[in-house]
C-alpha cells in the first residue's frame, strides 16, 4: 500500500511502515464521514498527501528534540507523516476546524504517535518562541504565514537550516513570493520525485525567521 513511499524512503523501520499503512487505511474511512481530503483525491492518498508531506524530509533532517508547529493541519497533513519520519521530534498540530482536529487526533492515537499533540484553535493560542520550525501545506499565502509564524519561532538554532517556515505549495507563486524572493529558498519537488507527474508543479519554500 505504500510501495511508492518505500521507493523514495527505503530505510523506514517496520514500525514506521506500519504507522504509514495505518494512515493509508484510516484516512479513507474518516474521509467518508468527515471531508478532510477532496473526495476526488482520496484515491491518490499515498502520492498526493502522504508522500507530498514527506517531501519536507527530503529537504531537512530534523535533529532529535526539534519542535515543529503544523499550522492549519487539517486532518493532520503534513504533521502526522513527518511525526512518523522523525519520532524523536515533537509536533504540535493546530487547526481552527474542530472536526478536522478530531481526525488528526484519532489517527495520531491509532498510530501510537506519542510525539504529537493536537489543538483546536488558531496561531494566536499557541505558545510563543516555542518552535524551531513552522510547517504548512496549502493553507494561506506566504506573507500571511510569515506574519503569524514569526512570534512562535525559537531563537535557538539546532538544525542544518536556521529556524523558520517551511511550506508546500503549487501553481504560480511569483506575486506571492515577490516580497520575500531574496529571503526565501525555493525547491522544486520533481527534483526528488522525477518519475511522478504530480510533483511537476509542486514547490517547497523555506523562509528563515
Amino acid at each position: 500500500m505504500i510501495d511508492t513511499t518505500l521507493k523514495y524512503f527505503p530505510d523506514l523501520t517496520d514500525c514506521q511502515r506500519n504507522q504509514l499503512q495505518t494512515m493509508m487505511q484510516m484516512y479513507p474511512e474518516w474521509n467518508a464521514r468527515i471531508n478532510v481530503i477532496s473526495r476526488k483525491d482520496i484515491d491518490n492518498l499515498e502520492i498526493n498527501h502522504l508522500l507530498h508531506s514527506l517531501s519536507i524530509a527530503k529537504f531537512i533532517q530534523f535533529t532529535p528534540g526539534t519542535k515543529i508547529l503544523d499550522l492549519g493541519c487539517g486532518g493532520g497533513l503534513p504533521g502526522l507523516p513527518l511525526a512518523v519520519m522523525f519520532p524523536e521530534c515533537k509536533f504540535h498540530l493546530v487547526d481552527r476546524v474542530g472536526k478536522k482536529i478530531r481526525v488528526a487526533t484519532e489517527i495520531a492515537e491509532a498510530c501510537c504517535l506519542d510525539n504529537v499533540t493536537c489543538q483546536h484553535g488558531d496561531s494566536s493560542e499557541c505558545q510563543r518562541n516555542a518552535y524551531d520550525f513552522v510547517v504548512s501545506r496549502a493553507v494561506m499565502n506566504l506573507p500571511e504565514l510569515v506574519k503569524i509564524s514569526r512570534p512562535h519561532i525559537s531563537h535557538t538554532n539546532t538544525n542544518a537550516y536556521p529556524n523558520g517556515l517551511i511550506t508546500l505549495k503549487g501553481g504560480e507563486l511569483t506575486e506571492e513570493l515577490a516580497r520575500y524572493k531574496d529571503k526565501t529558498l525555493l525547491q522544486e519537488l520533481h527534483t526528488w520525485f522525477p518519475d511522478i507527474p504530480f510533483f511537476a508543479t509542486k514547490l517547497l519554500t523555506y523562509t528563515p525567521l
